[in-house]
């Protein structure tokens, strides 16, 4: 017997087993032997006789079995079930759509998450939405890269935002609310959107759907930032790591979460094993960067951000990190050379206004730096949610402009 591989499923004939993104699906034994069936003539129907003969190994069943067994299969495999097709007289078949190698290599791309990575996704992703406009699939991966565009500072997400709604919208009228799509909403809602309790409902949908969905504990973490329920944000952190201990983006959020609590040894500690297990994920990098720096190890916080730099040239605002901690060194003419490139690279690439901000601020040009932050709310930056608690904003924090920013922001928060 064979392995099988469809979407994101993994059938195991051998050990008759089903798994789902690396994770166990259950499935009674005969279930699985019809689903073995369909994958053993993929795209062609098979009719009951076949499929008894072949499922059932010859054993007399009522084609009312077949019928219960193959819903039970597509019941299993939840929005990918409706490729499991039925045509009259003529029988089952399992037909993937001709995008599945399109959806798939953009998922590849997807999760490099980096600038790059996204638009080769995105590439991807709207070939295959052309090739297969009913493949649920593309427009998912179009709307997680247009929000990962948006979070992550790649894209102004004024901008991107629209686009990942569109998508989103679509995703759902063709697969359903999946807890993935349900996940990206509720983030959505929380970054850019500012509904907080909307997006705390729709969080807790997606656990109460997906129980082992850490990336749910992950953004519920970042939205206690915006309440400053600091403690919550830990205790979702831990309950993220016994969902699924080797979530990239966990140890990252958990830096977070210890900066913002001011907690700098222990963020440290956390960052040091985040950039060692995942070297090339640019927010560990940069997080781990900024407990260094905020715990006044200047220069060791300036090497991890010329590592990032070099493997993330194309993010703007880590190149503004780096200039405020050469800034801080005393490196005045160093820093003030990034801040020159990084306007020029305004005219060709987004550049977040809040770390402008910093980087201004630093070079003592305070007036201008209170620009910027303007400039980042009225481009929805996405790291605005952590204002309040971020220690980059500690500098601010007596300056009335500072607290009339927060207060406008609120504004347009729904508690």
């Amino acid at each position: 017997m064979a392995e099988f591989t469809f979407g994101p499923f993994r059938l195991d004939a051998a050990a008759a087993r089903l798994s789902r993104d690396n994770a166990e699906v259950r499935l009674r034994p005969q279930g699985l032997q019809v689903l073995r069936v369909l994958l053993q003539h993929l795209g062609r129907p098979i009719g009951y006789d076949q499929m008894i003969a072949e499922a059932w190994h010859g054993t007399f069943v009522s084609r009312h079995t077949v019928d219960v067994t193959i819903g039970e299969v597509k019941k299993v495999l939840g929005e990918y079930g409706r490729w499991i097709v039925h045509r009259p007289k003529v029988g089952y078949s399992l037909e993937v759509p001709t995008s599945d190698e399109l959806v798939r290599k953009g998922w590849h791309f997807a999760s490099r998450r980096t600038k790059e990575g996204a638009e080769r996704a995105i590439d991807c992703f709207q070939q295959a939405a052309v090739q297969c406009p009913g493949d649920f699939r593309a427009f998912e991966g179009l709307s997680t890269c247009y929000l990962m565009q948006a979070t992550f500072g790649i894209c102004a997400p004024v901008e991107v935002y629209p686009r990942f709604l569109d998508a989103h919208n679509q995703a759902v009228a063709q697969g359903g609310l999946t807890p993935e799509l349900r996940c990206n909403r509720a983030h959505g809602l929380h970054m850019f959107e500012h509904r907080l309790n909307e997006a705390e409902q729709e969080f807790q949908r997606a656990l109460d759907d997906k129980p082992s969905f850490a990336t749910v504990h992950v953004r519920m973490a970042l939205m206690c930032a915006t309440l400053g329920q600091l403690d919550r944000a830990l205790t979702l952190v831990t309950q993220g790591y016994q969902a699924d201990p080797l979530l990239p983006t966990l140890p990252p959020a958990e830096v977070n979460v210890r900066v913002w609590r001011r907690e700098y040894d222990k963020a440290i500690v956390i960052g040091s094993k985040a950039i060692e297990l995942h070297p090339y994920l640019q927010i560990s990098r940069a997080n781990y960067a900024q407990a260094l720096e905020f715990s006044g190890r200047l220069q060791e916080a300036l090497a991890q951000y010329q590592l990032g730099s070099i493997m993330s040239g194309d993010l703007p605002w880590m190149r503004a990190l780096e200039g405020t901690c050469l800034a801080k060194l005393g490196r005045t003419s160093d820093a003030r050379a990034i801040l020159d490139e990084l306007e020029h690279r305004r005219g060709t690439d987004y550049a977040d206004a809040l770390y402008m901000a910093v980087l201004r601020d630093s070079l003592g040009e305070r007036s201008e730096a209170f620009k910027e932050l303007e400039r980042a709310s009225d481009e929805n930056s996405a790291f605005l949610y952590s204002i309040d608690v971020d220690p980059k904003m500690d500098t601010f924090r007596n300056d009335r402009r500072f607290t009339r920013l927060q207060s406008s922001i609120k504004k347009g928060c729904q508690p």
